[in-house]
């Protein structure tokens, strides 16, 4: 994942509303959530519910099918673990960094 990408994805979660959307998906796991369900759990008004459901959708955070008659929405699971992989890889670098230096160095004579 490129820093680019990553930004993206945070910003589309730096929305309470979007970050509500989003919850509610993870919480229903892989069967995902039509948009009268996720209105249901967060109270959001379906235009609402629709412009944040893009915004998820085009940050890639969000999967979203055509069944029938409705549209089943589902967390993408593994750009959401890519998201949180990206930050913490970085989890305490220059801190490990430092160890691993001091592990390879020889003492002077």
């Amino acid at each position: 994942m490129e820093l680019e990408e990553a930004a993206q994805g945070f910003a589309a979660l730096g929305s309470e509303a979007r970050l509500q959307v989003l919850l509610a998906l993870v919480r229903a796991g892989g069967k995902g959530l039509t948009v009268g369900d996720i209105q249901s759990r967060t109270g959001m008004a379906a235009s609402t519910l629709a412009h944040h459901l893009r915004f998820l959708s085009s940050a890639g955070l969000v999967l979203q099918e055509k069944d029938g008659r409705s549209v089943i929405s589902r967390a993408a699971y593994d750009h959401l673990e890519s998201l949180a992989g990206y930050l913490l890889k970085e989890c305490c670098a220059e801190e490990n960094g430092a160890a691993a230096d001091a592990e390879t160095e020889t003492p002077n004579d």
